[in-house]
């Protein structure tokens, strides 16, 4: 299938999203689309595939002119999309969200024959490497695992143009290998693939041709063979871009916070956290690493108070904690920056200004007497936007209308713009481009520069490497070993697979301020 975009020109309101974008993929094509969130990749993807309607230009396939109603029509004419912000339904099965719109094709004697889909799903699981349960319901999913059913969703249509919207950002590095070669197949049977994502080294591994945009405009295409990471970065962000997270060596204080036989089970009562010790120090970052769905999303609920705890103990600066609702942990100085920005970290229908006094509106100078001061409640939105660069028309503007990007901005003001002992970060710069995640990096070293204990939690290895002063690797629900970053790659890979044939490290947070290492 060949692809042209010409002029297409969306707007909301006064926010031109795409202004006259030209872009061209061509058959048997992988072709790569890069911006900030914000510049306008994934309103120009929603345009193409029939979830918005472009106010001016033209979608051309194999040179005929096409107008989506629907993202049904977008389908029956070859197009496939796996979006960036699930498209699931959560009562559902991983089987039947794969089966909705394929109903006709899988009837028999005039009943949904689910068999056949599961039995689909487990052939594309194993020939895609995507391994998922086709009977497991969708919202007792993690995170990594609902976006490989968004993949297979994707991959089951046989789709002539396949638009993966940051497919990546949750794939183990075997996985996206595995899928870096279904791509190349696919490719190589003339299908078309439009790629985004903010992963610069992924781009130039898998593209074939590249094309970047900025503030809603197309700035410059160009192949693997003519740039290089820095150069991609530049063309995104309109600047050069420190791709290397600056910090110096830390200090580390007192314990502030103090993981004591950690146990936590999941929805089905499952133990999904096994006797975790860990502890986090004034002014350092600790780094959870592990591949995604080895218990680190109960770990981070059961920290902030949203998780019950089977066993063991939470303390924060000597008080325990363990009980405590997620309202009092954060009067006590936790700040949360949580793994889905979407469900957990945001409301979004509620505006940008009332989303960034979530955790303090009842109390002055936001709130007197019962009533809220919204007067002080946009000052304060006015304040936080310039101070963190928030991306948005109006402190009104609804949250849910920004990019992921600005969202997480929005989040990371409201838990750093109050008095904090702890900032729990998980997953926090998911989705994001190189630009956004420059700036939550320097954030993150800012708050552990300024006496916070920071604990970071990462399925990206590179950030991991990074960030973190100490890096505690969980496989499995427990922790396998303590390290310092310097160890390598090759090492922590070893762990997150829960290989562990070396002689452990010093690494304790005691071992880093020269006390006493706990065995």
């Amino acid at each position: 299938m060949n692809l042209e975009l010409v002029d297409i020109t969306k707007r909301f309101g006064a926010l031109v999203a795409n202004d006259a974008v030209n872009l061209e993929v061509r058959e048997g094509e992988i072709h790569a689309l890069l911006g900030e969130n914000g510049a306008g990749k994934t309103t120009l993807m929603n345009v193409l595939f029939g979830l918005l309607h472009p106010d001016s230009g033209e979608i051309r396939i194999d040179g005929k002119a096409m107008r989506f109603a629907n993202p049904g029509q977008a389908v029956r004419s070859g197009i496939g999309m796996v979006h960036q912000h699930f498209m699931l339904v959560g009562v559902f099965t991983v089987a039947e969200n794969v089966m909705l719109g394929f109903e006709p094709t899988i009837l028999r004697i005039g009943l949904l024959d689910r068999h056949k889909a599961a039995d689909d799903i487990r052939r594309l699981s194993a020939e895609f490497g995507l391994e998922v349960d086709p009977d497991a319901v969708v919202e007792d999913l993690p995170v990594g695992v609902q976006q490989r059913v968004e993949i297979l969703k994707a991959l089951a249509r046989d789709a002539k143009l396949l638009i993966l919207d940051e497919p990546t950002s949750v794939l183990t590095p075997q996985e996206i290998e595995s899928l870096f070669r279904t791509m190349h197949a696919l490719a190589d049977a003339g299908r078309s693939i439009l790629f985004i994502t903010h992963k610069l080294k992924e781009v130039l591994a898998v593209a074939d041709r590249i094309t970047v945009m900025r503030l809603g405009s197309v700035v410059g295409s160009t192949t693997p063979q003519e740039t290089d990471e820095s150069k991609l970065a530049s063309m995104m962000v309109g600047r050069s871009v420190e791709l290397v997270v600056e910090k110096t060596p830390a200090r580390p204080g007192p314990v502030v916070l103090d993981i004591r036989g950690l146990t936590v089970e999941d929805d089905r009562g499952l133990t999904m956290v096994d006797h975790v010790d860990l502890d986090v120090r004034a002014g350092e970052i600790v780094a959870l690493a592990g591949v995604q769905g080895n218990g680190q999303t109960e770990f981070a609920e059961a920290v902030a108070g949203l998780r019950a705890v089977a066993s063991g103990t939470v303390t924060l600066e000597g008080q325990d904690v363990t009980s405590a609702s997620p309202r009092d942990r954060i009067r006590d100085g936790l700040a949360d920056v949580p793994e889905d920005r979407q469900k957990d970290g945001l409301v979004l229908p509620l505006s940008v200004a009332d989303n960034l006094v979530l955790d303090i509106y009842d109390v002055p100078p936001h709130a007197h007497r019962g009533a809220r001061d919204l007067g002080e409640v946009r000052s304060n939105a006015r304040q936080r936007i310039e101070d963190f660069d928030i991306r948005t028309s109006s402190v009104n503007e609804g949250v849910g209308a920004l990019s992921g990007g600005n969202q997480q901005k929005v989040i990371l003001a409201r838990e750093l713009s109050r008095p904090v002992k702890v900032l729990l970060a998980s997953q926090p710069t998911r989705g994001l481009d190189v630009g956004s995640i420059e700036y939550v990096h320097r954030r993150i070293v800012e708050a552990r520069d300024n006496g916070v204990a920071v604990l970071i939690i990462s399925a990206e290895l590179d950030e991991v490497m990074a960030l973190g002063d100490r890096i505690a690797v969980m496989y499995r629900g427990r922790i396998m070993r303590i390290v310092e970053p310097s160890v390598g790659r090759e090492e922590i890979g070893l762990l997150m697979a829960g290989v562990v044939d070396t002689p452990p490290q010093q690494s304790s947070s005691a071992a880093l301020a020269g006390g006493p290492v706990r065995q």
